[in-house]
């Protein structure tokens, strides 16, 4: 196993799954900056509260998200998954 960290700045998030997350554990999504945004999970019907300072654990590799464009605000997103093999 081997850590993936990235930061994601203004960006939408299209709906998708984490392929290189190890579907035996859980992904950490943390939110921060001064947006109004919603995680969507599509395959729970859901749509949580994102605003900043939130952290969800989620299976990423099991379960498609997003992050559509929200109404203000910067948006500043890092995630740690574990992933499974050698690194990329």
């Amino acid at each position: 196993l081997y850590v993936g960290i990235d930061v994601i700045v203004n960006q939408e998030t299209p709906p998708h799954l984490d392929n290189v997350s190890a579907p035996s554990l859980l992904d950490l999504l943390v939110s921060l900056g001064t947006h109004d945004a919603q995680l969507h999970v599509s395959d729970l019907s859901s749509i949580f509260s994102y605003q900043p300072g939130t952290m969800i654990y989620l299976a990423g590799k099991l379960l498609h998200h997003s992050v559509p464009k929200w109404v203000k605000g910067e948006r500043i997103a890092s995630t740690c998954s574990l992933h499974e093999g050698c690194c990329p």
